[in-house]
C-alpha cells in the first residue's frame, strides 16, 4: 500500500546547516550557512513556517532569531554526503540514491589548453579568463572586452563545473547552448571528466550594469546509472522537475518539467504543480539562494530570500493534503559569511512533514543523502540501488 499519494522535495539550494563530519577534507571546518545567516540577521531573521518544522531543533545550536519549536509540527533531522564532491550534482544525485564515489575533475589553476583550442577552433572565438572566479567578479572585469571582442569568457570555481559567459546581444543564447553542448561532448571522460558546463549570459550596457539571466543552463554529466527519478518513471509513477532539476539529471526519469526565471518562480510552478492530481514525486530546486548570495558571500541577501520562502512556504503548507507528503532539505551548503566563493562541506536539513501526521520528533543524523531516495521507493513499492535507508516507517 502506498502512504503517501504524493511526495514533494524541495532543495533549497546551499542552505547548510553546519560543518560536516569530513569537513576538514574540504578545508570548511567552521562553514555553518544557517549559523552565519542569522548572526548577520542579529536575532532578526524571521522564519515562522521552516521554524515550525523544526528548522532550528535539529541543530545542536538554535539559529540566532529562530528558536526551536516545543512542538514541531513533523519529523526533523539532518543528512551527510558521501559523495566525493560537494557539487549541486554530487548532492543532487546521492539524494536519488546514485552517489558519487569517484571525484570529478577540477581546475584549480584553470583549463589546460587543449581543451581551451578545441572550444576555440569549434566556436571561431578567442578564450579570456581562464581561472577560478565569482562569475559575477569576473563578467564585471571582463564583459566588456567580451561585448567589443566577442571571445568567450570561461572560468571554473572550486567544483567541477566549466561554466561559458557571453552577452547575450553578442552571443545569441542558442549559440552559447550549441557551444556549451560541444564542450559537453568533450569533458565526458576519459581524459576529462566534468560534471557541469554551464551557459551564463548576461545583459547589460556596461560593467556597473551587468546581470546574468534566466538563460542559464546547466549541461551535466549524464547520470552513470538509474536514479530514483528512472526506476518511478519505469514503475508508472508520475515524476515532476521544477528548476535545474531536469538539467541535473538530463531529463532521465523526469516526465513533466518547468524551467525557473527565479526562486519565486519556482514556486510558482509548485503552487501549479499542486493543484494537480496525480501519484508520484515532484522534485524542485531553488537556486537563488546559491547563485545570487552563497557564491557572493551575501548573508543579508541570503537572509531575505530565505524569509522570502518561508513566506510562500505557508501556502504550500495549506495546500497539502492528508496523503501529501513533503520533505525539505538541501544539496550541499555555501556559507555567505565563510572565506572565499565556493560551496561548503556541511550536514543538510530534513524536514518532513504531512497534514495526517499525528506525531513529530528527530530523525537523526542520516548517513547518506540517499536516505531521501529510499523513502521515497519506499513509499511507492518500487526497489532502486539500495544505497540509503527509508525513514518512511519513523512517519507517524
Amino acid at each position: 500500500m502506498t502512504k503517501f499519494n504524493r511526495i514533494f522535495g524541495i532543495i533549497l539550494d546551499s542552505v547548510g546547516t553546519g560543518a560536516a563530519a569530513d569537513a576538514d577534507k574540504f578545508n570548511d571546518l567552521g562553514a555553518d550557512t544557517l549559523g552565519h545567516v542569522g548572526d548577520a540577521y542579529q536575532g532578526n531573521l524571521k522564519l515562522p513556517n521552516l521554524q515550525k518544522l523544526g528548522i532550528s531543533n535539529l541543530r545542536t545550536q538554535e539559529i540566532a532569531g529562530v528558536p526551536a519549536a516545543n512542538n514541531p509540527l513533523g519529523y526533523y533531522g539532518k543528512m551527510q554526503e558521501i559523495s566525493a564532491g560537494k557539487d549541486s550534482m554530487d548532492g543532487h544525485w546521492e539524494m536519488m540514491e546514485l552517489p558519487v564515489n569517484k571525484p570529478l575533475d577540477y581546475f584549480p589553476n584553470g583549463f589546460p589548453d587543449d581543451l581551451l583550442d578545441k572550444i576555440a577552433q569549434f566556436s571561431g572565438r578567442k578564450i579570456i579568463g581562464n581561472r577560478p572566479e565569482s562569475g559575477t567578479k569576473i563578467i564585471q572585469e571582463l564583459g566588456e572586452q567580451q561585448m567589443k571582442t566577442g571571445n568567450l569568457i570561461i572560468y571554473t570555481s572550486g567544483d567541477s563545473v566549466l561554466q561559458i559567459a557571453a552577452h547575450e546581444d553578442v552571443i545569441s543564447v542558442q549559440e552559447l547552448y550549441k557551444i556549451c553542448e560541444y564542450t559537453r561532448s568533450l569533458v565526458n571522460g576519459p581524459q576529462y571528466t566534468i560534471g557541469r558546463v554551464i551557459a551564463r549570459p548576461y545583459i547589460g550596457p556596461d560593467k556597473d550594469h551587468f546581470t546574468r539571466t534566466a538563460n542559464r543552463h546547466d549541461f551535466s554529466l549524464e547520470p552513470i546509472g538509474k536514479t530514483v527519478l528512472d526506476y518511478l518513471a519505469e514503475s508508472n509513477i508520475h515524476t515532476v522537475g521544477i528548476g535545474k532539476i531536469n538539467d541535473i539529471f538530463s531529463g532521465n526519469g523526469i516526465i513533466e518539467g518547468y524551467h525557473n526565471e527565479s526562486n519565486m518562480d519556482g514556486m510558482d510552478h509548485l503552487d501549479h504543480v499542486l493543484q494537480e492530481s496525480f501519484t508520484g514525486f515532484c522534485f524542485m530546486n531553488l537556486v537563488d539562494f546559491d547563485a545570487m548570495y552563497g557564491h557572493r558571500r551575501n548573508p543579508m541577501g541570503f537572509g531575505q530570500a530565505l524569509m522570502d520562502f518561508d513566506e510562500r512556504l505557508g501556502s504550500v503548507l495549506d495546500q497539502l493534503k492528508n496523503d501529501d507528503l513533503l520533505m525539505i532539505t538541501a544539496d550541499h551548503g555555501n556559507d555567505p559569511g565563510f572565506r572565499g566563493t565556493d560551496h561548503t562541506r556541511e550536514y543538510v536539513p530534513l524536514l518532513v512533514y504531512s497534514p495526517s501526521m499525528k506525531h513529530h520528533g528527530s530523525l537523526g543524523t542520516r548517513q547518506t543523502f540517499a536516505d531521501m531516495g529510499a523513502t521515497i521507493l519506499d513509499n511507492f513499492n518500487v526497489t532502486g540501488n539500495s544505497v540509503g535507508k527509508s525513514f518512511l516507517a519513523d512517519l507517524n
